[in-house]
């Protein structure tokens, strides 16, 4: 069972000998008990839970997915990919710009998992490291082009908890209303990547009018959201179904 534990992680101190003796103490009795430290997905917890739980739990993530497991490691060829449609891009990235936007040193995105303790069974909420990816600039150089010159409609979203409750002061109740919170389960894998680049392409002919900028900005969505890949222990996984986990084009 994972024990939990709550601190303030955003708290920083300066370290003393005192506190690295405490630190090789707690990670020789991690040792001694096969354990091990994670974040929780609610609060600034850490949770100590057996190492075997923990890998188990992952297990069970990706046996209860659409992964396809890869006998090699794309991470070269998806980043002579991205090198290919940055330097095609004559009209977005400036010549001596182009080197900004590409991951010099690319490796595959790692996943992790953090514990729900507040759901039964204390299942993973995945979690891919995307920094290191081949289309990790890319996909924030695409993120920063489409809010500029194509902002998506977003009539029924909420930017946080503060625009909501604006939202509700403005909004008639009545006492026979009930509200009801919808949770999405593995969202990035369940947005669709065809009509999602159908939405793309028809708003950027409303709101763009430039061809080739059009025909840049579709081709950097299609290397970024065949990027859909991550590492753990050791095999590369391919996602099969929509946006990549961890990835930026999420606006």
């Amino acid at each position: 069972m994972p024990y939990k534990i709550t601190i303030n992680l955003h708290t920083h101190t300066h370290s003393t000998r005192s506190d690295s003796t405490d630190l090789r103490n707690i990670k020789t009795k991690l040792e001694e008990n096969e354990a091990m430290i994670t974040r929780a997905d609610k609060g600034n917890s850490l949770v100590i839970i057996p190492t075997t739980l923990y890998e188990s739990k992952i297990d069970d993530f990706i046996q209860g997915n659409n992964f396809q497991i890869s006998n090699t490691n794309p991470t070269k060829s998806f980043q002579s990919q991205v090198r290919k449609v940055i330097n095609n891009s004559k009209t977005l990235i400036p010549p001596d710009s182009k080197w900004k936007h590409i991951n010099m040193n690319p490796t595959a995105p790692s996943l992790k998992g953090l514990i729900k303790l507040h759901k039964p069974g204390h299942p993973i909420r995945p979690v891919v490291n995307w920094k290191g990816a081949p289309s990790y600039k890319l996909a924030r150089l695409f993120t920063q082009k489409i809010k500029m010159m194509a902002p998506l409609p977003n009539t029924h979203n909420l930017g946080n908890t503060k625009d909501l409750i604006k939202k509700f002061e403005n909004t008639p109740i009545l006492p026979q209303f009930v509200l009801a919170s919808l949770d999405i389960t593995n969202l990035y894998t369940n947005i669709p990547i065809k009509e999602t680049r159908e939405i793309i392409a028809t708003t950027l002919r409303e709101n763009l009018r430039d061809p080739p900028a059009e025909r840049e900005l579709l081709s950097w969505y299609d290397t970024i959201t065949k990027q859909n890949y991550f590492s753990s222990k050791n095999k590369t996984l391919i996602q099969q179904d929509g946006l990549a986990m961890g990835a930026q084009p999420r606006a």
